[in-house]
């Protein structure tokens, strides 16, 4: 029976904050960014005889919050794996560890196979509800690559930064698949003509894109904070491997991509005042920060504090589809 104390130790293991920010992701991009550009998107339906009418979300509020339960319960299963395999780097890089201590290495494996059962099933049912059974596949793939990445991916070069990033960067797309196919259910029989929803592609893409390119960044950043331990236990990360002022180069570079693209994007299709504001204060800022604390290195502290702001950062981004949905709302651009 799980007391209070083992109960507080499954919520750390499972890093709740962090599957906080997967479901608030999955929200924000169904509520904040589908939804109003769907509501600006005129159609004609069959019944109303040539009068457009705005599009509306058509995947029911339960399904979706049935595709948010097994996104997050994958990812938190996912977790668990991943504690379960780094007991010993963890000692050296943390000097702190959860599975073995507080929670014994069966418990996990007994929550880990739990939570991807639950993922699973859950996915399978959302992706029948929607018409296509075998989209449940996807979280079954999900589920063997997140222990493969814990068993050995993350210790390959490179291979098992991309593969968090590049999961990251699904989030956003999994909403507008499982939406996407909604609407096609629906509109498909009830419009005259279904109109173009490119629009919508290009916003989510555009949030996946900035999701895999700033998820990188932070992986390599707490790569070369966890040097110590991944080259004890001959890890091949990208510090082990090439070094830490070139992985600390690297990481700079990817930042100040993420920055350029940043603006790139307002200038050339977004350009209001609201948006330049909100790029300017919590996005530019703290990548400038990140990329001073990065060449100063003077301890894990610096690269420590790198990765925290990056996190922010990601947070930032994801809190912009708040202020789009504004935008788009009282028509502030």
């Amino acid at each position: 029976m799980l007391t209070a104390g083992n109960m507080k130790d499954f919520f750390k293991l499972i890093r709740w904050p962090n599957l906080l920010i997967v479901a608030l992701t999955m929200l924000a991009m169904r509520y904040a960014i589908i939804g109003p550009l769907l509501a600006r998107t005129e159609v004609v339906l069959r019944e109303s005889h040539g009068y457009p009418m705005s599009m509306m979300l058509q995947l029911p509020w339960q399904d979706f919050l049935v595709l948010v339960l097994a996104t997050v319960s994958i990812t938190a299963a996912g977790y668990v794996i991943n504690d379960y395999f780094d007991i010993k780097t963890d000692l050296v890089n943390k000097g702190r560890v959860i599975v073995g201590t507080a929670v014994p290495r069966r418990r996990a494996l007994m929550f880990h196979n739990i939570l991807n059962i639950l993922g699973v099933a859950s996915g399978f049912y959302v992706s029948w509800r929607i018409g296509y059974p075998l989209a449940g596949v996807m979280f079954l793939l999900v589920t063997g690559l997140f222990y493969f990445y814990s068993a050995s991916y993350k210790r390959q070069f490179l291979l098992g930064n991309i593969l968090v990033a590049f999961l990251t960067a699904t989030l956003p797309l999994l909403v507008l698949f499982y939406e996407w196919a909604a609407l096609y259910n629906f509109y498909s029989v009830h419009a005259a003509d279904i109109p173009s929803l490119r629009v919508i592609l290009w916003w989510i893409c555009g949030f996946s894109l900035f999701a895999f390119l700033t998820t990188l960044a932070r992986e390599i950043i707490k790569d070369i904070e966890d040097f110590k331990g991944d080259s004890v236990f001959g890890r091949n990360t990208l510090p082990v491997v090439l070094g830490v002022k070139t992985s600390v180069n690297i990481s700079v570079s990817l930042t100040a991509l993420i920055l350029i693209m940043l603006w790139l994007v307002w200038y050339f299709f977004v350009r209001d005042v609201v948006t330049l504001v909100y790029i300017s204060v919590f996005l530019a800022l703290p990548l400038g920060g990140i990329m001073f604390l990065l060449k100063r290195g003077r301890d894990t502290g610096d690269y420590h504090k790198a990765s925290t702001m990056m996190k922010l950062v990601m947070l930032g981004g994801l809190l912009y589809s708040v202020v789009a949905r504004v935008i788009m709302t009282y028509n502030l651009y």
